[in-house]
């Protein structure tokens, strides 16, 4: 971010890269400020079209302000949708986004199923995870699903669904979905028996109901009840919903480590997920050159990661099969291993995953630099038909009616902005809006400095305008300082955007293609020579405007300005001085009064109209 709080050129152009490469699966998003910092976290089924929305869509209030603070963002693949919303919720909680309203505080916003503890439990659907001995699962992304699959247990395996002792059995008792608390003592052992299969069910023993539920929908379809037969079909898609497998959340609290990895052009791509509270808690991902080969890199990887300060040690390391458990157990003091199947099978797949797209990101990334810029300087080489190009400098002008005079001089090498040898001039020789005259003492200037300086010389001379700037360079260049440097004009329409080139000794229009990166590449340089001119005038600009009103004061000469500056350090803080601030600097009451004076007689004063 800058000092006012926008995004920088180059955070823009870094992110704008990565939003082209994003994939169109499932996973989380996390979107960091300039410092780092975790400022907002998102899931979404399809990470390219959600991600994309908050750079390409028009944002407003708390979602603007979001936008405006996002320096970079990373992503994490999952599998499923499912998976995406745990991962969500897991990394809001570690991270507690400023940005993030809901899941921020202890009510998710999400449904759980809870089996109550108590002497008749019960089912419920809550959004609360309160520390009572219940049993939760979940949450769920869905609260239909959650609470249709709440009904379906309550049929298939019921405990108790009235409010308890009372004088005679309750209605659901009649129905099947109560076990009877209402009137009699049920012994605990039915309860158990029944919640053992509810917990079976809930952590992804389905295929019985599902069988169950089948058959329903069959018998309805041929009693032709079509109704009946579309619930079922409903429930049964509500079932698979809530229970559907997934590997953010186990039910597994072992904590474990995740490692996998990715190699390809002589890079290795690392990932490691940490497992603990049975959740997938974090991910830390590295980068970095081949030496001998990925199995050996990714082994000495593990075994210096735990030898890091202050790194905690899990139970057990899961790593793929082209590593040596016996080498890392060894080496670590941890039981490292490798699964062949389960969530634990599919979390190194994931993790694989997830270390073959920052791989393959970074490699996407270099390559779209490297055509946005040396690309991009081939491109025009080969259209203006000139050897290679390496430097290209261009030249701006500006002024108000012919007042404050400027020009500044903007460097590109190898495609890339040099602002070390950026330039700013004050024109000497020049006191009214000259174009050719402007051009002429500024080349002259640049060019005999680098000569004289036996500096490298640019392969290419871009100038914001047409014929007459061009010709003005070829003829210093040629007559004055015999030099020999190509000399292009950037044309404009009427959009005041490049449009092509003038170039060659009979100027002729050189045709861009609006897609080409040497278009692109010109039009960046236009962009930037213009805008450096123009803060440079609008700065210079500024304060001429301040002290010449100090000039025009009677009694106040070079010294008095200069003291009043230095003091005060603005024009504003100057209006806003009293007569004995004015005079504690040694100036006289009578000058102090006149400053004073001088300043409120040129305030704007308020218009009374008719009404």
């Amino acid at each position: 971010m800058d000092k006012n709080g926008r995004r920088t050129n180059m955070a823009s152009e870094h992110i704008e890269n990565k939003l082209k490469l994003l994939p169109e699966k499932p996973g989380v998003y996390i979107m960091k400020d300039d410092e780092g910092k975790v400022i907002y976290v998102g899931k979404s089924k399809n990470l390219k079209n959600r991600v994309r929305s908050y750079f390409k869509s028009k944002q407003y209030g708390r979602r603007a302000k979001l936008v405006e603070n996002i320096a970079d963002y990373e992503t994490i693949i999952t599998d499923t949708d499912k998976e995406s919303f745990l991962l969500e919720i897991t990394l809001i909680q570690k991270y507690r986004p400023y940005y993030n309203v809901r899941l921020k505080n202890g009510n998710t916003g999400y449904p759980y199923i809870k089996i109550t503890n108590e002497r008749d439990p019960q089912i419920q659907v809550t959004s609360y995870v309160k520390k009572d001995g219940a049993f939760y699962y979940g949450p769920y992304p869905n609260v239909y699903a959650a609470d249709e699959t709440m009904h379906f247990l309550q049929k298939m395996y019921p405990l108790r669904r009235c409010n308890g002792r009372q004088s005679r059995a309750c209605l659901y008792y009649h129905m099947g979905q109560c076990l009877g608390a209402c009137f009699k003592d049920v012994p605990e052992s039915e309860y158990n028996e029944q919640i053992k299969k509810i917990k079976s069910f809930l952590n992804g023993n389905v295929a019985d109901a599902k069988r169950i539920i089948k058959k329903r929908m069959k018998d309805a379809s041929d009693k032709m009840e079509y109704e009946r037969a579309a619930e079922l079909r409903d429930q049964l898609h509500y079932i698979e919903a809530t229970v559907e497998k997934q590997k953010i959340i186990s039910h597994d609290y072992t904590q474990r480590d995740v490692f996998n990895y990715y190699a390809h052009n002589g890079w290795l791509s690392i990932q490691v997920f940490y497992i603990r509270q049975a959740r997938l808690m974090k991910r830390t991902k590295r980068l970095f050159p081949i030496l001998s080969t990925p199995e050996e890199e990714m082994t000495n990887f593990i075994v210096q990661f735990y030898k890091q300060q202050g790194q905690v040690k899990p139970r057990e390391i899961l790593v793929p099969g082209t590593i040596d458990t016996d080498v890392i157990t060894k080496l670590t003091d941890i039981p490292a291993r490798t699964p062949v199947r389960g969530q634990k099978r599919a979390l190194l797949k994931m993790a694989r995953e997830n270390a073959k797209y920052v791989l393959d990101e970074k490699f996407r990334l270099l390559e779209m630099n490297r055509r946005k810029t040396t690309g991009a300087m081939e491109e025009l080489s080969k259209a203006l038909d000139l050897p290679s190009l390496h430097r290209i400098e261009a030249f701006d002008h500006s002024h108000i009616d012919g007042a404050d005079l400027v020009s500044a001089m903007v460097t590109f090498e190898d495609g890339k902005p040099n602002k070390k040898n950026y330039r700013k001039y004050k024109l000497q020789t020049v006191d009214h809006a000259d174009e050719a005259a402007s051009t002429r003492e500024v080349v002259r200037r640049r060019y005999t400095r680098l000569l004289k300086e036996h500096a490298e010389m640019p392969n290419l001379i871009l100038m914001d305008g047409g014929v007459i700037q061009m010709n003005a360079v070829k003829d210093v260049l040629e007559n004055e300082l015999n030099l020999n440097i190509p000399v292009a004009g950037m044309v404009k329409n009427d959009k005041h955007k490049t449009a092509d080139l003038l170039f060659g000794d009979d100027d002729q229009h050189i045709y861009l293609n609006p897609k080409s990166q040497a278009f692109y590449l010109v039009q960046r340089i236009q962009d930037e020579v213009h805008r450096f001119v123009i803060n440079f005038h609008h700065d210079l600009h500024s304060k001429n405007s301040m002290t010449s009103r100090l000039d025009s004061i009677k009694g106040v000469g070079p010294k008095t300005k200069n003291k009043l500056m230095r003091h005060f350090g603005s024009m504003k803080n100057i209006e806003a001085a009293s007569v004995p601030d004015l005079q504690e600097l040694g100036i006289s009451k009578t000058v102090a009064q006149t400053i004073v004076l001088t300043f409120q007689n040129s305030k704007p004063k308020a218009v009374m109209r008719k009404m």
